[in-house]
């Protein structure tokens, strides 16, 4: 059973989905842009069973609180902050992290700020790598993060409209149907309230500080060697596979498995993911009991 819950958190409201016995090892769920925990909706269930599933929408997304921009500086070190504090709020002191697009750079602060609370990482389409980024996709907003003007803000705009969304949601994906076309029309409705035109936008310029943290992330990587599960969806154009693929280089250990699929890989293959996580987890979790 899923349970549907808020928390204040440094005096925001933070919605967030919980289930699984909290006795369990705990696995925290950091959705992507432009989404929420609705990603999770059809995971959290096969999770729950044997762990304890924590999945908050972040300040700015969801059902969360979403200030101002001129209440709250929105960057990706705020968001972690506010995720760092819900975590603690929650009484978890170790925890596993799922992490997509936009849930990698804020759980990459929450591993490098304390390495010895993240027990492991699964990682669907969450970059960390330059190999990752898909050039077409990410040049307007690397210019956009240098040169935030008008011409440039127009072409990051582009990306809050409901086309936009919709092609996160189908490209990549060889089989439509799968994905409930509810779901761009839910992420589109929030991100289009007033004012969230100005978070979002926010976001974007911060984008490039996720880039300039990898060769620190790259150092925990090999230093704490946290055991890693890279599943991405094979055919996404904004982080492409060799995003998965390059995790290898500093976890030789780590398990990477591309599926069919698109960014949103849960929509289609939610049994596959699920499935893999669990053997995953169970075998960590085994070898931390030894």
């Amino acid at each position: 059973m899923t349970h549907h819950r808020y928390a204040t958190v440094d005096g925001h409201r933070i919605f967030y989905r919980e289930a699984g016995d909290p006795a369990n090892p705990a696995i925290v769920l950091l959705h992507g842009y432009p989404t929420s925990s609705n990603m999770f909706r059809e995971l959290i269930p096969r999770l729950a069973a044997r762990y304890h599933v924590i999945a908050p929408d972040h300040l700015g997304f969801g059902l969360s609180d979403a200030p101002p921009v001129t209440a709250f500086d929105y960057t990706f070190d705020a968001l972690a902050t506010i995720t760092e504090g819900l975590v603690r709020q929650l009484g978890v002191e170790r925890y596993a992290i799922y992490v997509q697009d936009y849930g990698a750079p804020i759980g990459w602060r929450l591993a490098l700020r304390d390495p010895g609370a993240i027990t492991a990482i699964i990682t669907q389409n969450g970059n960390a790598y330059e190999e990752g980024f898909v050039p077409e996709f990410w040049d307007g907003l690397w210019e956009y993060g240098r040169n935030r003007n008008a011409e440039t803000e127009a072409t990051m705009r582009q990306a809050l409209s409901l086309d936009a969304i919709r092609w996160q949601y189908l490209t990549g994906e060889p089989d439509e149907s799968l994905v409930d076309p509810t779901v761009w029309g839910h992420d589109h409705a929030l991100v289009s309230r007033p004012g969230n035109d100005a978070v979002q936008l926010d976001l974007f310029a911060d984008y490039p500080t996720n880039r300039s943290l990898y060769p620190r992330l790259h150092e925990y990587f090999r230093e704490h060697r946290p055991p890693l599960l890279a599943v991405w969806g094979d055919g996404d154009e904004i982080f492409g596979p060799a995003g998965a693929k390059a995790f290898a280089g500093d976890l030789p250990d780590a398990r990477i498995h591309l599926l069919t699929g698109g960014h949103f890989l849960l929509e289609s293959r939610v049994e596959d993911v699920a499935n893999l996580m669990l053997d995953f987890l169970d075998e960590v979790n085994a070898q931390r009991r030894h």
